[in-house]
């Protein structure tokens, strides 16, 4: 998440920039997988109004996606779509503005970057029904976005001048330093690896970092600074272009595209999650 004018996965605000947030939808897909041909079907834009909807995630029981709401009174909320049902539910209600919802590893709960009153930035915890849990650590402030690695480790970016991503571990209370410039996306992969992208105007260079061994090396490139990329287990390293999602084909060491969301009307995705069984997917579209 950002504070605006400065993406993981957010943009955070204060009210006298409300009116710089984009138009944003949400659109949810099946993927349709025959003999390892992908097609997109059922496309339905599920928040369909004006406003900013953004930065879906897939709730562990694939049924419900989590996302980013702000409405008449101006604060970012969290909502809960029931796919089944067609519906959305409000799930936080508070003076602050929460964005980012991610499951926590063990999915008792969920968390937010939470702009507080005095505006700090700091994540929370919350109960499955919405409800405040705690702060996960007082100390640890100014996160545009993050991610777990596990129960008591998040990699986060912190909003320094220049922005930097570092990688927390409330165990140790190691506060690490890892690069300037990141991306606003970095994913956990398998075992003891995370892939994270540092950018300029011009590429993202894309690392992978092992934790044991506290070493990145380089995976790929790509000469866009567009920033919003997932890890699928099946199919690799997935990054938005426009309307498109490219997946790096790492035998061969090129970008292929692997949906087209054109014909939606949908311009510019900046966000988007697949559900972890590759049944579905949702994107944000940004007019």
């Amino acid at each position: 998440m950002l504070r605006v004018p400065k993406l993981i996965l957010f943009i955070f605000c204060t009210n006298s920039l409300l009116a710089q947030l984009p138009e944003t939808d949400l659109w949810l897909f099946k993927i349709k997988n025959s003999k390892n041909i992908l097609t997109l079907e059922d496309g339905k834009n599920i928040t369909s109004r004006k406003g900013y909807d953004n930065q879906p995630f897939f709730t562990p029981d694939n049924k419900s996606v989590l996302y980013v709401s702000i409405r008449e009174d101006k604060q970012a909320d969290i909502y809960k779509y029931d796919i089944s049902k067609e519906i959305s539910l409000q799930l936080t209600k508070t003076k602050e503005s929460e964005y980012s919802p991610i499951y926590t590893p063990d999915e008792k709960s969920f968390s937010c970057v939470v702009v507080e009153a005095d505006s700090s930035q700091r994540l929370w915890l919350y109960n499955l029904d919405g409800t405040v849990k705690k702060c996960y650590h007082q100390g640890i402030d100014s996160i545009g976005y993050y991610t777990w690695l596990s129960n008591d480790t998040i990699l986060y970016y912190k909003l320094t001048n220049p922005h930097s991503l570092r990688m927390y571990c409330d165990k140790s209370k190691e506060d690490k330093w890892l690069c300037n410039m990141p991306t606003r996306a970095f994913k956990k992969l398998s075992g003891n690896l995370f892939i994270y992208g540092i950018k300029d105007n011009l590429q993202v260079q894309y690392r992978m970092y092992n934790t044991v061994i506290k070493r990145s090396e380089e995976f790929c490139m790509h000469k866009s600074n567009s920033e919003d990329f997932v890890w699928n287990k099946a199919f690799g390293l997935i990054k938005s272009e426009g309307a498109q999602l490219l997946q790096y084909n790492e035998k061969i060491k090129i970008w292929n595209v692997l949906f087209d969301f054109s014909s939606y009307g949908i311009k510019k995705i900046t966000r988007f999650t697949f559900d972890k069984n590759n049944k579905y997917i949702v994107v944000t579209d940004n007019t």
